[in-house]
């Protein structure tokens, strides 16, 4: 049993320190590993994209708008392998291809295009004549475009985008590489340059945040224990900042439980200035329900004293993902499990 769930908090002399050791040794960096998610796209299936580009563009020596439309319609995942060769993220390819063909593309569209071409990658379908259709065209055309101009600076301060090994020169640089692949060291550097993983990481950012609320859900819900979740900015009645949980509900409630993860300090500590600020409130009103907190991530274990103001906002109540089966028996919520 965790010390902190049994210790005195109402003991003036009380040890913080073995407690705060104690979270800090609970909590883990969360940026090595991230979610899946639906629209992650394996190795297998993106170089399937990329071949099908390769053959229809006949080894990138045909490289037209209609031969990259074909391959986008008989692998969808080609329309991702043609923004990883320019570069982009989906947000700066709308905008390049509203500037540059006169076709409205906004953000929120480009997002939707390029995640529907990733939930269903070798899914054949062709582009029509609706919006959406008209959009993916256009795109393509500013793609190629911006592709056959190649890195066209000539300003000695200014990097271009498309200085790169594969589309320095234009569709010309594709060549070579796709025939001789390029060295390790110039995969490395752009790498390097790209950091592994960030489309991904920012695809899944909601996910990644979720963790801890998910964790919570699924332990409230196996002992079906009712709750509310609050709606992100939502006013309830009661508080001027809404909690992310409440056991069961704002009429009645045992316990609140406010949810983070995070790997930066000052957004732990904000967290910890909105626990402290549920207690203060649960103290005027003279209610009895229990302030939780339920955290992740290597923000919370920089700063000790904000530990130690955690712990005491909280009477020892501070779940981590570790400890996360505990949450029902170690607080009022076990006045509500029904399983």
């Amino acid at each position: 049993m965790p010390l902190r769930f049994e210790a005195n908090y109402t003991d003036p002399t009380l040890p913080f320190e073995p407690l705060v050791d104690e979270v800090f040794a609970e909590l883990k960096s969360g940026f090595v590993e991230m979610p899946r998610g639906d629209g992650f796209v394996d190795y297998p299936t993106f170089e399937r994209g990329y071949q099908e580009m390769k053959r229809s563009t006949e080894a990138f020596t045909n490289v037209t708008n209609a031969t990259v439309e074909a391959a986008v319609e008989a692998a969808p995942i080609a329309f991702t392998v043609l923004r990883a060769i320019l570069g982009f993220t989906p947000p700066e390819w709308a905008y390049l291809t509203t500037e540059m063909t006169g076709v409205s593309v906004d953000q929120g569209a480009a997002r939707a295009i390029d995640r529907n071409m990733r939930v269903q990658p070798l899914r054949p379908r062709p582009l029509g004549k609706a919006l959406t259709g008209l959009r993916i065209r256009a795109m393509i055309d500013a793609g190629l475009k911006t592709l056959r101009a190649g890195a066209n600076t000539e300003v000695s301060a200014v990097l271009h985008r498309l200085d790169k090994a594969d589309t320095k020169e234009g569709t010309k640089s594709l060549q070579p590489v796709a025939d001789l692949g390029v060295p390790y060291p110039v995969l490395l550097y752009e790498r390097f340059l790209g950091r592994p993983f960030a489309s991904h990481r920012d695809s899944v950012s909601e996910l990644v945040g979720e963790i801890v609320e998910s964790a919570i859900k699924d332990v409230l819900s196996a002992a079906k224990v009712s709750f509310r979740e609050s709606k992100r900015a939502e006013r309830i009645t009661g508080f001027d900042q809404a909690p992310d949980f409440i056991v069961p509900d704002e009429f009645n409630p045992v316990a609140l439980i406010e949810a983070k993860l995070t790997e930066d300090d000052g957004t732990a500590r904000d967290k910890v200035a909105r626990v402290q600020r549920l207690r203060t409130l649960r103290d005027q009103t003279g209610l009895t329900y229990d302030v939780i907190a339920a955290i992740a991530g290597r923000g919370f274990k920089v700063r000790r004293e904000d530990m130690r103001r955690l712990l005491q906002a909280t009477d020892g109540k501070v779940f981590t993902l570790s400890t996360m089966h505990m949450l029902i028996d170690q607080t009022r919520i076990r006045e509500y499990r029904s399983r």
